[in-house]
């Protein structure tokens, strides 16, 4: 030990983006975990558990010392001589001691044996892999509902694994992939932060030769091309009113890839919500649409009156009249123009779901001649209501 290995400490610690203080902690830790194997491995009693061991290592000149810690017994309780020692022992050593001390032993590292080093070596690279996934771990648990820049980096059947600066741990499944939208090696792309997972257990996998393989996984992070949470996020990073508070998301419901409702209210009477989320001429709404690959967003002003919310999230079509079938269960029918009906529904039903979803109440559509008109059928049950 001396001080280029402390320089050395200082260059990994750099290198590898890890606080000084940690690492020359997990040195520390290799030293002692590796003394205490090799003591037992000498070994052959019983009562191997209580043994304690301990290195300090100045981290200034680089000297290092391993300290093993018995504990002072009466000489009838003495059963391990790993971890200690009868008092007529210790009175030897000084007339102070008393059953309950503690005395330490010194060892230097310089007597230890190849094998041991080795076992140093061993212990401090699997320190670091530790160290390095729970920094990831944390930087990226707080960043959940987050928008975050990644690069694409390979792609595994339908799964593509996205660089997301620090790590490679990113993954981008095929059910948070948009239907349709293309995806490239290389390609930066924005994604959003569904979960993260610490993958600090070990896997045990059976190999073709039958052996069992022990793999230790890092931090796993889920991300999402095609979760509201983007489009929200998005239209955070777009508009100024939304990151100041006076604009609000109320409600957001989407289906990747084809179209979004968006529902914003305001704090201040003097700002049109909605203008605020298009922009002049479009531009802030054309941002987002630009980064969903075209995707049709419909941006609806949020309205604490259920008739009028339940108007205002069937655009694009006209509603005639709205009925509060059940405040309580929040079912309501909402009346269209006969010319509109299909428009009210959407195709494949998407529009009336999607603005059952923003709203939160469960809409059925109906026709005037429907609900008006005595003896015909008027019961429409748009496809997957929510």
């Amino acid at each position: 030990m001396n001080i280029e290995f402390i320089d050395a400490i200082k260059q990994l610690a750099k290198e590898k983006n890890i606080p000084e203080n940690m690492l020359f902690d997990s040195v520390e830790e290799a030293f002692a975990a590796a003394y205490k194997r090799e003591l037992l491995n000498n070994y052959d009693g019983k009562n191997k558990d209580a043994i304690t061991v301990r290195a300090e290592l100045d981290r200034k000149t680089g000297d290092c010392v391993v300290l093993q810690v018995k504990d002072v017994v009466a000489d009838e309780d003495f059963v391990s001589e790993l971890s200690q020692i009868p008092l007529s022992e210790a009175k030897e050593i000084d007339e102070e001691y008393e059953i309950g001390d503690e005395i330490e032993y010194m060892s230097d590292p310089k007597e230890f044996s190849r094998v041991m080093a080795q076992n140093v070596k061993n212990k401090l690279i699997q320190s670091i892999r530790e160290i390095e996934r729970r920094m990831v771990y944390e930087e990226f648990v707080d960043k959940i509902g987050e928008i975050v820049n990644g690069v694409v980096q390979r792609k595994v059947r339908d799964t593509y694994f996205v660089s997301l600066g620090s790590t490679e741990d990113g993954v981008l499944t095929q059910k948070e992939q948009v239907p349709g939208e293309r995806i490239h090696l290389g390609q930066r792309i924005k994604v959003y932060i569904m979960d993260v997972r610490d993958g600090s257990k070990e896997e045990t996998r059976q190999s073709q030769n039958g052996r069992k393989n022990r793999k230790q996984n890092g931090p796993q992070i889920y991300l999402s091309r095609s979760h509201p949470g983007l489009v929200k996020r998005l239209f955070e990073m777009e508009v100024p009113e939304i990151q100041n508070g006076i604009v609000t998301i109320t409600g957001i419901a989407r289906e990747a890839g084809s179209r979004t409702k968006m529902a914003v209210s305001t704090i201040d009477p003097n700002v049109d919500p909605v203008g605020a989320c298009v922009g002049t001429r479009g531009a802030r709404v054309q941002a987002v649409v630009d980064e969903l690959s075209g995707e049709k967003i419909d941006i609806i002003p949020w309205s604490e009156n259920p008739v009028q919310l339940i108007a205002n999230v069937l655009s694009p079509s006209d509603v005639e009249s709205v009925v509060i079938e059940s405040e309580e269960d929040k079912i309501a029918t909402a009346i269209v123009p006969d010319n509109q009906l299909s428009l009210a529904i959407g195709k494949q039903g998407q529009n009336v779901r999607l603005a059952a979803r923003v709203s939160g109440w469960k809409i059925d559509i109906k026709s005037h001649t429907q609900y008006y008109t005595a003896g015909e059928e008027t019961d429409i049950e748009p496809e997957d209501q929510e």
